[in-house]
């Protein structure tokens, strides 16, 4: 559709529209037959109205003062189209018996379509005929936002509501959109991908946009948000900051769409960031609640974390079991490690990420609870982030303690290996399920008896780094890769454990048999039939 002088949101009626009313029995008889966009509805007669002319009109002329030589009505065309209006109108009698051929001519010569208006169709009921589509359309369009709007509400209420809020507008706009972090990164992301030309400009545009805004914060005031456009090959890239601030910067909302932003588009985008900035502020990933401070003061009080857990449920559902996270910030950014506890930007994303509230960051350091009683949330996000997780099997409240250490074990495991992440899981069936329980514990604690009264480094270090070269099948770089350790105190420490053991630890049995000890120590299991998917 040709383009049009009219201003932004200024209500339109397509020129078919008015064509296709039985009322009316508009004719285009000359220029060209691509639809147009018609803002306003003009009559006139003067001899030359194009300084009088806005851009984007229906002018409807009588040819009272029309010129009388072709000449003269081809400058009069050249005129109005030079003045950016949609479309000539001629009405027939009573001036005219029909359009005269020379105005046909000027406007196919010169691109503009004309109308012949019937002699019993006055020109106020195209007028009010172009005025009443007009506000059809301006009602289909409010209809329009107001059930988006309803929906994007709806979505920021559901448990995952940054992601889901990010999928609504994805397929309201017919769009691609990604939430990025202060730093740039993808957080989130909903629709079709654009092919990666396309995303690196939108990631460009966002950079340079949120590096104009920075310095934008004065007085503790955030900055008011910022927008950007570009067009790249058939994609209308568009990015948003996002009013909530942070210490790091601002969230972005990057948005690769087919098709130009309508008034329609541009009102539903806006209560998405005002949703999203809400989801993306500290205050929303920490989820200060009246719950959450009852379990706190339970806590501080000296209550059993059984007592407390009821508490931290998620009012949206119920949970009797709880999934431990570690995490380490494997690829921090500048700064990272010399800030002491929680960035809000980082918290905010790490909260929504992983959908828990629940979380402690000291540093490069992360530990958190996540309810079990839904879906484990998708762990990507976070890995982009940076984060290796270890998680815990879920488990009841009462053996936190003993997911803690698994999720521990797990973290370990996760940076030895190079995964992003590794979870304990459980079995219903294995090798521990056909021992019974009282046999093994003194089996375990037999086997290493002779590990109790050892000087330093002392037994549960000795237990532990054991447990690591097990873990990692006897190799001495991801055992001190994973304990943090050099690999020549890892060798020490093995060679000292199995001294005091007096075991071969080059023998496979014997490996194996230590393994399976170690997993009956008390305090490791919280039941039976549990194993590590390692």
């Amino acid at each position: 559709m040709p383009s049009t002088s009219l201003a932004p949101d200024t209500p339109t009626v397509l020129l078919s529209t008015l064509l296709a009313d039985p009322g009316l029995g508009l004719e285009q008889i000359a220029g060209p037959r691509e639809d147009r966009l018609v803002g306003l509805i003009g009559t006139t007669e003067l001899e030359d109205p194009a300084p009088y002319l806005l851009g984007g009109e229906l002018l409807l002329i009588a040819g009272v003062r029309l010129p009388r030589t072709d000449q003269a009505v081809d400058a009069y065309v050249r005129r109005l189209v030079q003045a950016g209006i949609a479309a000539l109108g001629f009405g027939v009698a009573p001036v005219h018996d029909e359009v005269p051929p020379a105005l046909s001519s000027a406007c196919d010569r010169h691109g503009l379509p004309l109308l012949r208006i019937p002699p019993d169709t006055p020109f106020v009921a195209v007028n009010h005929a172009a005025h009443q589509a007009m506000a059809e359309a301006r009602h289909r369009e409010l209809r329009e936002i107001a059930e988006a709007q309803a929906a994007l509400a709806t979505a920021a209420a559901r448990p995952d509501a940054l992601k889901a809020v990010l999928h609504r507008l994805a397929s309201h706009l017919g769009a691609w959109t990604v939430l990025l972090d202060p730093h740039g990164r993808e957080l989130l992301a909903a629709g079709t991908r654009p092919a990666e030309p396309a995303v690196e400009h939108l990631h460009a545009l966002a950079t340079e946009t949120m590096t104009r805004v920075r310095p934008g914060r004065r007085g503790g005031r955030p900055q008011a948000p910022t927008a950007a456009a570009e067009h790249h090959a058939e994609f209308h890239l568009t990015v948003h900051t996002l009013p909530a601030g942070t210490t790091d910067g601002l969230f972005v909302l990057g948005i690769a769409a087919a098709r130009a932003p309508t008034a329609v588009h541009r009102s539903v985008t806006g209560t998405a960031l005002v949703l999203l900035s809400l989801l993306t502020t500290p205050r929303h990933a920490l989820g200060t609640d009246t719950h959450s401070a009852a379990a706190l003061v339970r806590l501080m009080l000296g209550h059993d974390p059984v007592e407390v857990a009821p508490l931290l449920a998620s009012t949206a559902r119920t949970t009797d079991t709880w999934t431990v996270i570690h995490g380490r910030l494997s690829s921090p950014n500048a700064g990272a490690a010399s800030r002491p506890g929680a960035d809000p930007a980082q918290l905010a994303a790490l909260g929504t990420a992983l959908g828990t509230p629940y979380l402690d960051v000291d540093g490069l350091r992360l530990r958190g609870l996540l309810p079990a009683g839904a879906a484990l949330p998708d762990l990507v996000p976070v890995a982009r982030l940076g984060w290796t997780l270890g998680l815990s099997a879920p488990v009841a409240a009462a053996d936190l303690a003993i997911a803690d250490r698994q999720a521990d074990r797990m973290l370990r495991h996760a940076i030895a290996a190079g995964a992003p992440w590794a979870r304990h899981r459980e079995q219903e069936l294995s090798l521990h399920s056909l021992v019974g329980v009282d046999d093994a514990v003194a089996l375990a604690r037999a086997r290493f008896a002779p590990l109790a009264d050892t000087p330093a480094p002392g037994p549960a270090v000795l237990l532990e780094t054991l447990r690591a070269w097990l873990a990692q099948h006897g190799n001495w770089d991801r055992t001190a890769a994973a304990l943090e350790l050099h690999r020549n105190t890892v060798r020490r420490r093995i060679a000292k454990t199995a001294e005091l053991l007096d075991a071969d630890l080059d023998d496979l049995d014997v490996r194996m048999e230590l393994w399976f000890a170690l997993r009956w120590l008390p305090g490791e299991r919280p039941g039976r039939g549990e194993g590590v998917d390692e």
